[in-house]
């Protein structure tokens, strides 16, 4: 699997990567990591066999990935999480589990409609762990907006949006990520530096991704243009590349992430860092393809997701950025 660096996302990044600022990326340490990782198995579980509703695993996947962002406190830097019977859930975790409790409670919470309008009283009932959710009066905002655009658009429904183009990403403006950037502003994520638009769109990838993990198997969603798709860049990916010493911290920036300082959406060490990232697990990809037979190939999203899945309840601090993009 070719990756392609001159997909909207990769080719983004370039300015950023060559004039690197508040952290350095170690080449070699890349490549020794990456070369540990030529034999892992990135298989991963699917619950295909026991999704009995695709429309509303597609609904779900869409919602779920609507409020994916912000599960961390920003005083304390306590993690929302809860417990089930001494199963702990945290993180993003945490809330796909309570959106799971709502439907089976009979909450239309998949509608459109409802999305719409929900107030925050509603919300805080449907989502209530060990602390408040974070950023949940954005939270309930972003419901609103998602809501308005299904219900004028596509009748209240994610599927109508998902059957209204090709299963692409990219199609001159018709795949999945063009349309749903362009149709709701909550999924258009980028930054400025330097002039230049910075493309991450992380939730828009990741929810197609999470649909195509689990669908493409048994035929009934199958994205064709995955050479486009790159790492989710977010709080957990990027702290398990500088534990690796694949990424280095100038002090000043290292000391505001120990010390939970506020690292401010759109400034230059945010970027840096997430621009850091969708490079690294790209060109990390590459290498680990590289020595693998063709029939195991990864794609950068299997990678992301080893990181994600071994770091996301890790106590190590992580940077702290107010935004609802990640």
């Amino acid at each position: 699997m070719n990756i392609n660096w001159d997909c909207k996302v990769l080719s983004s990044i370039v300015p950023v990567i060559e004039n690197l600022e508040c952290l350095s990326i170690d080449d070699k340490m890349l490549e020794t990591e990456s070369k540990k990782l030529i034999n892992y198995n990135f298989t991963f579980q699917s619950n295909s066999k026991l999704i009995t509703n695709v429309d509303n695993f597609i609904r779900k996947s869409m919602l779920i990935n609507s409020l994916n962002f912000a599960f961390t406190d920003f005083d304390s830097s306590t993690k929302y999480a809860l417990n089930d019977e001494g199963v702990i859930f945290s993180d993003s975790e945490a809330m796909v589990y309570q959106i799971d409790s709502a439907i089976s409670r009979g909450v239309p919470i998949l509608d459109g409609y409802f999305m719409r309008d929900i107030t925050e009283k509603k919300f805080h009932e449907l989502f209530s762990a060990n602390i408040p959710m974070p950023l949940a009066a954005e939270k309930v905002n972003v419901l609103h907006e998602i809501g308005d655009v299904l219900v004028k658009n596509y009748s209240g429904d994610w599927i109508n949006f998902i059957n209204d183009g090709p299963r692409k990403l990219y199609a001159d403006g018709e795949g999945l990520i063009d349309r749903l950037i362009g149709s709701f502003t909550r999924f258009d994520d980028f930054s400025i530096l330097d002039k230049n638009k910075i493309y991450f769109l992380k939730l828009a990838q990741l929810a197609f991704w999470g649909i195509h993990r689990e669908l493409s198997n048994s035929k009934q969603f199958h994205i064709e243009d995955l050479e486009n798709m790159t790492a989710f860049a977010d709080y957990i990916v990027p702290v398990a590349l500088e534990h690796l010493k694949i990424t280095n911290y100038k002090p000043d920036l290292k000391k505001k992430i120990i010390n939970g300082e506020l690292i401010e959406r759109d400034s230059r060490e945010e970027i840096e860092i997430r621009a850091a990232t969708i490079y690294v697990t790209a060109k990390m990809t590459e290498i680990i393809n590289k020595h693998r037979p063709e029939n195991q190939d990864i794609y950068i999203p299997h990678l992301d997701f080893k990181f994600w899945s071994e770091y996301h309840s890790d106590e190590k601090p992580h940077h702290l950025t107010k935004t609802i993009m990640y």
